[in-house]
């Protein structure tokens, strides 16, 4: 045998002066943090106890009804059905249940199709029911919701539905009947911190305090965004602080902000307009993301109250003008004006 037959492992640079061999077991290190982290079982769900101990009575009594969870995203909906369907049917559990999300063609017609179909065959190897998690129910359309009430009553005695949604309100009442509601909380700060040390000391990510913070702060309850930054700075960072957290998701630095805010509390118009606009340019910033962060910023400055509250519907306003497509340097202008004509309130107040 010559030594081109000879299979070597490839050598891959990691760009940290961390060389090593690819292999098999590599396909772990592969996966995004959100999935190779992903809680296997209800115990190790870090928060929404109350709901994964009713679900736990539920699978114990072997009365596991129709569920609907809601809630913000990054807050364990999914992986709470996913646990679920692990302790209903063990490692198997794949093969046992039907799982749709948004990215899939969920019209009338999957629902009357894919859905029944699976819903209709019985369960050959195994006694019990099947499972249907339908992710992200709230972009579903009004008749399909519609077409799908009507499946859920047909095949009850053989299939449990659970539902997924970020917005209780776009669900059909009818099949909000028909389920047993959870909603789910946006995380704790100390709970995602706790689950995030584990992540950090199994990845050896060099974070600083102030990175964590940061980190905390911009996640918002949100395991999965939290999740998320923290692989993308670690791949893009050899030191993790609050300074790689804010340039790797292009959030506006608190800095920025204070900045921002003194401009608008101190300068003329003109001069505070063309700085903010330079600072947008320079540090590639949103405007959205921009009065979010002066919305939490004029919650700590003292303001009479006619003036924080003329702050911050004109806050709404614009933000609202933004999600509509309206053009950001006019709503600059905007913003710069509700300032001014806040100072002259608080002047006339005073």
């Amino acid at each position: 045998m010559s030594a081109m037959d000879i299979d070597t492992p490839v050598i891959r640079d990691k760009g940290k002066g961390k060389l090593r061999a690819t292999t098999q077991n590599d396909q772990s290190d592969n996966l995004p943090w959100v999935e190779k982290y992903r809680p296997k079982t209800l115990d190790d769900l870090v928060s929404q106890k109350d709901v994964t101990s009713t679900i736990e009575t539920f699978i114990d009594a072997n009365r596991l009804p129709h569920l609907l969870f809601y809630g913000p995203p990054g807050t364990g909906k999914t992986s709470t059905i996913l646990a679920c369907a692990r302790k209903l049917y063990g490692d198997n559990y794949k093969s046992m249940i039907l799982e749709l999300n948004a990215s899939d063609d969920r019209g009338i017609d999957v629902v009357r199709e894919q859905i029944k179909n699976f819903a209709s065959t019985r369960t050959i190897f195994s006694s019990g029911f099947k499972l249907i998690v339908l992710d992200e129910a709230d972009s579903m359309t009004n008749q399909a919701q519609a077409a799908l009430r009507r499946v859920i009553e047909k095949y009850t005695k053989n299939v449990r539905f659970c539902i997924i949604c970020n917005y209780v309100s776009k669900i059909i009442p009818a099949i909000q009947s028909r389920c047993t509601r959870f909603r789910f909380a946006p995380l704790e700060s100390e709970q995602v911190e706790d689950r995030l040390q584990t992540v950090i000391s199994t990845e050896g990510v060099n974070i600083t305090d102030d990175g964590k913070t940061a980190l905390l702060r911009l996640c918002n309850g949100d395991m999965r965004r939290a999740l998320n930054i923290l692989q993308a700075c670690h791949a893009a960072y050899d030191r993790v602080d609050e300074t790689a957290i804010y340039n790797c998701t292009g959030h506006p630095h608190p800095q920025d902000i204070e900045r921002i805010v003194t401009w608008m509390l101190s300068d003329e118009f003109s001069t505070i307009y063309s700085n903010v606009e330079k600072l947008k340019r320079e540090a590639g910033l949103a405007l959205q993301d921009i009065i979010s962060e002066i919305y939490y910023y004029i919650l700590a400055i003292e303001f009479p109250p006619d003036t924080r509250i003329f702050l911050l519907e004109n806050l709404a306003e614009i933000e609202y003008r933004l999600a509509e497509g309206a053009n950001e340097n006019i709503q600059l202008g905007a913003l710069v004006g509700a300032f001014k004509q806040a100072l002259q309130i608080a002047a006339a107040a005073s």
